[in-house]
């Protein structure tokens, strides 16, 4: 798998130094100790309150610098990819955000987060700095584990302790609360790849068809393999699982975390698979979705739960500075509007006049009989369906003739109009709708059909683009409407053959399908659409 960096030594501090760059002037900065120390901490602490300190491994990002700021952590303790910090670095850290109130560190329960976080808080104790340490073990995938994982339910301790320091609350109060909301968090995580890490080769242990269920923020297998199957089956799984480890009756936050690689089309998807479940009923605030804490790319989420009371919910829908918060919001049913009807008069009667059904008709003959033709000139430089589209839109209107207002000029333009917006398709059913639809509002304006069929092709144009030269049906349609006015006719006529003819010897398009097209198989055909306009010009003039 193919990654961005320069060198895989420095990832970890340019990617730090990308993030101060990018945020809000006087907001954030770091200790000078890069690169083996890596500490980014809010440029305008004075140590006058609790500091809320985290970090761990990178990799996770915007965990956990991208949350520092009013509001959440004072600090955040960098080690390297999937690494956790040293004690010398944690150390540093307490030391330059610690002041008489105290500091908690915030620590996820695996093994070198524990042991560093751990030590250099004993020796920050003995230095004279009060520290107390929370350890989050949010992960219930293996539900018979003395020491289960701390993975993104981290987040709502991160949240909760920061809303009271940032209140003035003194230390051991910042820490009850960290406490009391770790031992009621529940997450779970699922991936249908697993991640990537520069720099290393890339090992896919996952099939086709599998995924996996129950995993950390390592990229560390899975506990188990599921099969591939849609997101309401995945999520159905999982809120079945996390259901069995909550409060009955009681109401919850739900964190939905990307971790790294999951389109957000689908993770609005998947936000919206969950909460119409049955586990959606007992959510009463949610965060996400959003990429919080990712495991570099990996193709996969993690729901966390924390049961709510007053203090806890207070506490999430605070404000906060970093940019990277998603702020909690109250759950709600899907909201709808009447959509307005369409305001037009109703539809006119169908009514007979036998010279304008002449024209439609022959009109419509023209271009079904061009199908074949029209469809292998447009295989040189398209897909080779502009015969097809053409005559379906032919056929749509023959079989419609009998129902149209024939009587009145203008009507039948605006139900030829919306005939081939519905029946048509393509780019094409679009433009040829707008030419008929503003051809109609001019008829009515004017009463003139030549002048109103020019302000149809003023619209057109401006709303697709195409101009004489562009190697379009404009070619041929632009010089016979401004010769059907003065002329008749046999004068549109021609001048729509020469337009067409003329298209051959373009070999640069500049709209429609053809633009992406290069010259050696645009050279010496002519533009199908261009030859449409012509062909039923010609039929017209032939007949009179």
């Amino acid at each position: 798998m193919k990654h961005f960096f320069n060198r895989r030594e420095s990832i970890v501090t340019e990617a730090l130094d990308g993030l101060l760059r990018t945020s809000p002037p006087g907001r954030l900065a770091r200790l000078d100790t890069y690169p083996d120390i890596k500490v980014v901490l809010r440029a305008d602490w004075d140590k006058s309150k609790v500091a809320v300190v985290s970090g761990g491994g990178a990799g996770h990002e915007p965990s956990h610098a991208g949350f520092v700021g009013r509001g959440l952590l004072t600090a955040a303790v960098s080690g390297e990819i999937f690494a956790s910090p040293s004690v010398e670095a944690v150390l540093a850290a307490i030391r330059a955000v610690t002041g008489a109130p105290g500091c908690l560190l915030v620590v996820k329960n695996y093994t070198g987060d524990r042991l560093n976080f751990g030590l250099a808080a004993e020796r920050a104790r003995a230095e004279g700095f009060k520290v107390e340490m929370v350890i989050v073990a949010d992960d219930i995938a293996l539900p018979d584990l003395d020491q289960p994982r701390g993975v993104a339910g981290t987040l709502f301790v991160h949240k909760i302790a920061g809303h009271h320091a940032e209140t003035g609350a003194d230390l051991a109060t910042v820490a009850a609360a960290a406490r009391s909301a770790a031992g009621d968090i529940a997450s779970l995580g699922v991936s249908l790849s697993s991640c990537s890490i520069p720099g290393q080769a890339h090992e896919a242990r996952l099939g086709a068809d599998e995924g996996e269920l129950g995993l950390g923020i390592h990229g560390e297998p899975g506990v188990e393999r599921i099969p591939l199957q849609a997101a309401e089956a995945i999520t159905t799984l999982m809120a079945e699982r996390l259901a069995a480890k909550l409060v009955p009756g009681a109401d919850h936050a739900l964190l939905i975390n990307n971790l790294g690689a999951v389109p957000p089309l689908e993770m609005s998807l998947i936000a919206d698979t969950v909460l119409r479940s049955p586990l959606g009923a007992r959510v009463k605030l949610v965060i996400g979705p959003a990429a919080l804490m990712t495991a570099l790319n990996m193709n996969g989420f993690s729901l966390s739960l924390l049961r709510l009371d007053a203090g806890r919910e207070a506490a999430l829908v605070s404000a906060v500075e970093p940019l990277a918060w998603r702020p909690a919001v109250a759950t709600s049913p899907v909201q709808t509007v009447p959509a307005p009807a369409a305001v037009h008069d109703a539809a006119p009667a169908a009514s007979r006049d036998p010279a304008v059904e002449a024209v439609i008709l022959l009109a419509c003959t023209t271009l079904m009989g061009l199908e074949e033709e029209l469809n292998r000139l447009d295989a040189r430089a398209g897909d080779g369906d502009t015969g097809s589209t053409v005559a379906t839109g032919a056929r749509a209107i023959e079989a419609r003739l009998a129902a149209l207002p024939l009587a009145d000029p203008a009507a039948t333009m605006q139900a030829i109009g919306e005939t081939l917006g519905q029946a048509m398709g393509g780019s094409s059913g679009v433009l040829m709708s707008i030419f008929f639809t503003a051809s109609a509002k001019a008829m009515r304006e004017t009463g003139d059909l030549a002048a109103a069929l020019l302000a149809g092709l003023d619209r057109m144009t401006f709303y697709g683009g195409a101009t004489p030269g562009a190697r379009t049906l404009v070619d041929a349609l632009d010089p016979a409407l401004r010769a059907l006015g003065p002329s008749g006719l046999t004068a549109a006529a021609a001048a729509a053959v020469e337009g067409a003819e003329a298209t051959r010897a373009m070999t640069r398009a500049r709209a429609g399908r053809a633009a992406y097209v290069g010259a050696r198989d645009l050279e010496g055909s002519p533009d199908p659409g261009a030859v449409a306009v012509a062909r039923v010009f010609e039929a017209l003039a032939r007949a009179g």
